[in-house]
């Protein structure tokens, strides 16, 4: 047991070492008008110990990083510490304080369970802003490298 909580300790250093490149939904719209790409939207938070495992499994697959990197636009957005104001899709979205937490309503927007999201959730959209894929829970690294080859390979 001791291990494992050394072990949830240390992997947000390890990820910090090798993050991927990172947008924000307010400079999503411009890159799209610039270089239409598909879209990776993470959602998670700082206590998911799933999350911070899963992330350091998909920041050590050089590969897929860098397939991420290339081909898509990739935006990480802690659901529960994320307090800005964010327009996404012609919509305004705001933070839900809840006594000393919260959540952002663009989590449970993007999320099928509209009361509490599962974590880590991944959303994949078009280059349009259309849903292509939707994952609640663990998204094994060859399972992402795959739909990721797929989506990329409809875009070239």
């Amino acid at each position: 047991m001791k291990n494992l909580i050394l072990f949830l300790m240390l992997v947000p250093c390890f990820c910090l070492a090798q993050k991927m490149e990172t947008g924000t939904f307010s400079g999503l719209e411009q890159l799209q008008k610039e270089q239409p790409k598909p879209v990776i939207i993470h959602v998670y938070t700082d206590w998911c110990a799933v999350c911070k495992i899963e992330s350091f499994q998909l920041n050590k697959d050089k590969e897929l990083r860098q397939l991420m990197d290339k081909d898509f636009y990739v935006i990480h957005f802690e659901a529960e510490k994320t307090k800005e104001k964010i327009f996404f899709q012609g919509k305004e979205f705001n933070y839900l304080p809840n006594g000393n937490s919260g959540i952002h309503e663009l989590a449970l927007a993007l999320s099928k369970n509209t009361n509490q999201p599962v974590y880590p959730l991944w959303i994949l959209l078009d280059s349009n802003q259309n849903l292509v894929y939707y994952h609640e829970g663990v998204f094994k690294p060859e399972k992402m490298k795959q739909k990721l080859l797929e989506i990329a390979a409809s875009y070239k």
